[in-house]
């Protein structure tokens, strides 16, 4: 969803695409690119891009980087290929109005609307590492890279530690704003902490840091941010987001979005990238990615203890376990439960497992949305699209290798990227990923897999070769980020509570959601559960602020 609108259908390359050679005219190196190795081309490209080509004979050639950092959406229509950095714009120009339904559903159960579809009908976005090629009236959508694990088999750790801080330093200085005006993001994880404190070096100066924080119990995480500030001698930058704040920014950040996107670190992410604005920076450094690529993400350690079960031979899983675990009489002993409980979710197969806890399965999809609207999507079409994308995947990896090319798509590319990229561009200010440095995902590649995790220790390697580097505080903190207390203070904050309640009465009244569904969450399950619930809230809340923007008169 990248923000920097361009005329549809101009060719143009945007970003910064590496190329083998240096080139002063990224468009003429672009064309020579395609010429030489045809739409197979931007596997030779490194950095962060979107490519749209005119090619001799009228065919056109889009791409987009492996991460999908620059967005690029498309559409046929009258026997020609339209294209344009956003899918609103994209339908202003070809008049398209209507809304699909099945991408609403997708965005309920992901909270967002993973590509190729988007909102709009007959609009599409070109997921992260393909390509669209069309020429002579017929159109090829495919990917130009996939992942490819390559292990080591005899690792040298000192020799591995050295390459890592020589591709992190250089991603880095290579990310420097042009006027010298740049900044980072600091939340205290290992990953920000890391992008700051290699800015002060790169930089020679006291780097430029800024940080969201909460005045609410269990969301606040300033003092780690302070820590790693005071370790690289940072010119820090605090703001405490408030309820007044949220009520003030909501409508905007999701009208900003070429369509609905409920990522609810959007709104701190606006008013960080805002004081940076302020402050005269043109630019900042996210650390988003070193989770992804060096296996920091709790999930992985949880499916590798699933993973066990699988292993075991059938014999023993036929004979012993399963008439003793999942027997309805003894399955309910309270020793055995936990066993029965671990069996059940074992048997899910993968990627599906990873859903287990998927907030629109569990309220109940038949209590949360309408029988009309129920009735116009198919219900299991998400599910569909990630068994795919993980059928797609590298097979001959280890689970954790599996998970992480998994991840790059749903956790980066559709989530956690699109709203960096997104919220900054509202504050008017460009970002850039240097730990998504196509070096360091070379890199990441050859790693062994206990590199990454180490029996249930996650991101060992990344850590152990940052010791020293990185404040001890900061190695042994838990995983955090700029988490907000939606729900906690929607209860309390009078306000908020009353956009959230007519936000869902709008939804109410288009037909998606149940009315009855609506009044429990606000007024018996918010008060309950307000951090669980308020999740639920916020995603309808941002999809009634959306259509109130874009598509006003939307009914089912």
């Amino acid at each position: 969803m990248h923000a920097h609108a361009l005329p549809p259908d101009t060719p143009f390359a945007s970003g910064a695409p590496r190329f083998a050679a240096p080139a002063a005219d990224t468009l003429a190196a672009w064309q020579q690119a395609y010429a030489a190795r045809g739409s197979a081309c931007a596997a030779d490209i490194g950095g962060e891009f979107a490519v749209a080509l005119a090619l001799p004979g009228g065919g056109t050639y889009l791409a987009v980087d492996r991460f999908a950092v620059h967005s690029l959406c498309y559409a046929v229509h009258d026997g020609r290929m339209h294209f344009a950095t956003r899918a609103d714009e994209l339908a202003r120009r070809l008049g398209i109005r209507e809304i699909d339904p099945q991408a609403i559903f997708n965005y309920l159960f992901h909270h967002c609307i993973p590509s190729p579809r988007t909102i709009y009908a007959g609009i599409h976005r070109l997921p992260p590492a393909h390509y669209a090629l069309f020429e002579n009236g017929q159109l090829t959508v495919a990917p130009y890279w996939t992942a490819r694990f390559e292990e080591l088999r005899s690792p040298s750790f000192d020799e591995l530690r050295d390459e890592f801080r020589g591709i992190l330093r250089s991603a880095v200085k290579e990310r420097l704003a042009a006027d010298g005006q740049t900044a980072c993001f600091l939340s205290g994880g290992t990953d920000s902490s890391t992008v700051c404190g290699l800015l002060g070096e790169a930089t020679g100066k006291a780097p430029a840091s800024y940080s969201i924080g909460f005045e609410a119990e269990g969301y606040d995480e300033m003092a780690y941010a302070r820590i790693a500030a005071k370790a690289y001698g940072a010119e820090h930058h605090e703001y405490y987001v408030t309820p007044a704040d949220l009520v003030k920014a909501i409508p905007d950040v999701a009208a900003h979005y070429d369509q609905p996107f409920g990522n609810s670190s959007a709104v701190p992410a606006f008013y960080c990238a805002s004081k940076a604005r302020a402050d005269g920076y043109t630019r900042m450094l996210a650390g988003d990615g070193g989770d992804e690529l060096f296996g920091g993400n709790t999930r992985y350690a949880k499916e590798r203890v699933f993973h066990v079960y699988s292993q075991i031979p059938s014999p023993v899983r036929a004979g012993v376990l399963h008439p003793l675990f999942m027997n309805p009489v003894t399955g309910n002993i309270p020793l055995l439960k936990k066993g029965t409980s671990y069996i059940r979710q074992a048997r899910v197969p993968m990627p599906d497992r990873m859903q287990s806890y998927n907030l629109l399965d569990r309220l109940g999809m038949a209590d949360v949305l309408t029988p009309a609207f129920l009735a116009a999507v198919n219900t299991d079409g998400p599910r569909e699209h990630q068994r795919a994308t993980w059928a797609a995947g590298p097979h001959d990896a280890s689970l954790v290798n599996q998970m992480l090319a998994f991840d790059w798509r749903y956790t980066l590319a559709e989530n956690d990227l699109p709203k960096v990229v997104g919220t900054t561009a509202l504050a008017g200010v460009d970002v850039s990923f240097p730990l998504l440095d196509t070096r360091l995902l070379d890199f990441s590649l050859k790693l062994p897999t206990s590199y990454k995790l180490k029996g249930l220790k996650l991101r060992w390697f990344f850590k152990e070769a940052l010791r020293g580097f990185l404040p001890d505080d900061i190695l042994t903190k838990k995983k955090h980020g700029f988490g907000l207390p939606f729900g906690p203070w929607a209860v309390k904050d009078a306000a908020l509570n009353a956009l959230a309640a007519e936000s869902l009465r709008g939804i109410v009244a288009r037909g998606i959601v149940r009315a009855d569904f609506v009044e429990s969450l606000l007024t018996r399950r918010l008060q309950e559960h307000a951090g669980y619930y308020g999740e639920m809230v916020w995603i309808l809340m941002m999809l009634e602020q959306w259509l109130r923007r874009h598509a006003p008169d939307y009914r089912l």
